[in-house]
Parts: C-alpha cells; sequence; structure tokens
C-alpha cells in the first residue's frame, strides 16, 4: 500500500486541543470534556453525529465548519438489539457531550426519510452472523428511527446510512466517485460530481460462490479466512466495482480499511473510520445530500 493511497492524518483539526473521554470495562462512557476552541469558540449550530455500527456504537459533537468539539465516545453495540434499545443505548452514549442545536445519524441498513427499511446487523438475537428472529425483523422494519431519536434527545434528527454519511465526508465532487465502508458488513455509497445518488445496498448482491459481498468480504469472513486471502477478495470486490460503474475515484474506509495490505489502484484512497462522524454535519448541508 503506497502512502498516496492513504488518507491525511487522523489528528484533531487545527485550532483544538482534545480531551479525550473514557470507556470503562463494563462500557460505561466518562464526560468528554468540550474541545477549546484557540483563539474561538465553536462555530454554531452544533450538530450531534452519531455513528451506529453492528459492532460498536460512536458519537461526538461538530461545529458549524465540521470541527470536533468534544472527543469521539464509543461502546460496544450488544444484542439482542430491538429498535427501543437501540435507541436508548444512544440516548446512553450521547449524555456527556455538549449540548447540540441538531442531530445526525449514520444506519447500516437501507434508510428512506428517516425510516429504517432494512437492519440487517439488528434482526438477529445474537448479532451478526446469526439466525435472523422474526420478531425482531417486525419490530425494525419501518421503524422511524429519526422520529425516535428526535423525540428521546430533544432535538431534530436526520438518519442516512452509514455509507452515505461516510461519503458524504470525504468525496471530492468530481465525477463518479464510489465509497465502500468495510466494517462488521459492507456498505456502498455513490456521487455524481458531490450529490449523492439513490442508495443501492449492494452488500446484499451476488459476488463470489453464489455468496453476496456481506459474505465474501464482511468481517465473519475476515475472521474466518484470514486477512491475506481477506486482501485478495477486497482487491477482486474493487476490481468488480471498477468495471461495473467506471469510477473515477473510489474510497474505501470503515473499521476494516486499516487491515488493507494490498495496493488497490491509484484510483483508490484509503479513509479513516471517524469519517463515519465527521460525515454527520453533511446530512443537513441542503446543497450536498438528500435523504
Amino acid at each position: 500500500m503506497t502512502e498516496k493511497s492513504r488518507s491525511a492524518s487522523t489528528a484533531p483539526p487545527t485550532g483544538t486541543v482534545a480531551v479525550p473521554g473514557v470507556v470503562d470495562a463494563a462500557g460505561t462512557v466518562t464526560k468528554a470534556p468540550v474541545t477549546k476552541a484557540v483563539g474561538r469558540n465553536p462555530k454554531t449550530p452544533l450538530t450531534l453525529s452519531i455513528d451506529i455500527g453492528g459492532t460498536g456504537l460512536k458519537a461526538s459533537v461538530l461545529d458549524a465548519a465540521g470541527a470536533m468539539v468534544a472527543e469521539r465516545v464509543a461502546v460496544k453495540t450488544t444484542y439482542p438489539c430491538s429498535p427501543s434499545k437501540m435507541v436508548a443505548d444512544l440516548e446512553g452514549l450521547v449524555a456527556p457531550l455538549p449540548t447540540a442545536q441538531r442531530a445526525s445519524a449514520g444506519f447500516p441498513g437501507m434508510v428512506r426519510n428517516g425510516v429504517v427499511l432494512s437492519a440487517p446487523h439488528f434482526v438477529s438475537r445474537h448479532g451478526p452472523g446469526t439466525a435472523v428472529d422474526d420478531e425482531l425483523l417486525r419490530a425494525w422494519s419501518g421503524f422511524d428511527l429519526a422520529a425516535a431519536l428526535s423525540s428521546g434527545l430533544h432535538m431534530p434528527v436526520r438518519v442516512a446510512n452509514d455509507a452515505d454519511v461516510q461519503g458524504a465526508a470525504v468525496v471530492k465532487g468530481t465525477g463518479l466517485e464510489l465509497v465502500i465502508t468495510l466494517g462488521t458488513g459492507v456498505g456502498t455509497a455513490f456521487f455524481y460530481d458531490g450529490r449523492l445518488l439513490p442508495h443501492l445496498e449492494f452488500a446484499h448482491h451476488p459476488f463470489l460462490k453464489g455468496e453476496e459481498y456481506n459474505e465474501q468480504i464482511g468481517d465473519g469472513a475476515r475472521k474466518t479466512i484470514g486477512n491475506s486471502r481477506w486482501n485478495k477478495r477486497v482487491r477482486k470486490a474493487v476490481a468488480t466495482f471498477r468495471a461495473l460503474c467506471f469510477f473515477d475515484h473510489c474510497y474505501v474506509g470503515g473499521g476494516n480499511a486499516k487491515k488493507i495490505d494490498d495496493d488497490l489502484g491509484d484510483d483508490v484512497t484509503l479513509v479513516d473510520n471517524t469519517a463515519g462522524i465527521l460525515g454527520g454535519i453533511r446530512l443537513w448541508d441542503e446543497s450536498h445530500i438528500a435523504v
């Protein structure tokens, strides 16, 4: 992997001093002190940005310029995870953070107008890769996550697919750009000249040997076959997308992007997982993204 294919350092934005929050062994989040803005106060409105994942839940607060004003807080996702439990877990997660005027959340599934249409990680009692529970499937199908979070957090909330949110933070706005997230599962987002295109769940499309992308390059597969074979599959997946859509540039992020040790090409950039947080502010940028 060449240096030019990796994104810039993940240090806090210039002009801030980050003070870390702490998660103890029991998963309890301690106070995450507000980042001190050097020479100025954080620009308002402040946006509470939440990244929902099958393995972990993360959040921080961004100012109007997109800079974090508090260090990210995180806890593990626990199962079974009904919609009400998810909302309660997120309320507890963000409680130590500074007060914001609005919120956004990236969710690992199909979301339309804040309503969950699919929640592949959360419809199983024991988590991703285990048997689907009919009761959880019914509970998540059509659940208005944006409304539930808005009620619980007492602020307006927008929700979109997590890959769409990550992509909003990293795309350059030129040509056809593809974002692939590699975490518990696989996410994709397409942008054309900076505008988000309708979301497609490629994770559930056949890829190799009759299996979906999720089954072939999700975290379960990586743990089963090892990083070396998994890297080869990732390289093939990127090549398949290149042949399918002729993207101008591709960004690969998510928690498992750091496990990639192959050179995916000059038209591919690895991006840090913090993009799932930093993209939250873009959900409120009407000129950029529509959900």
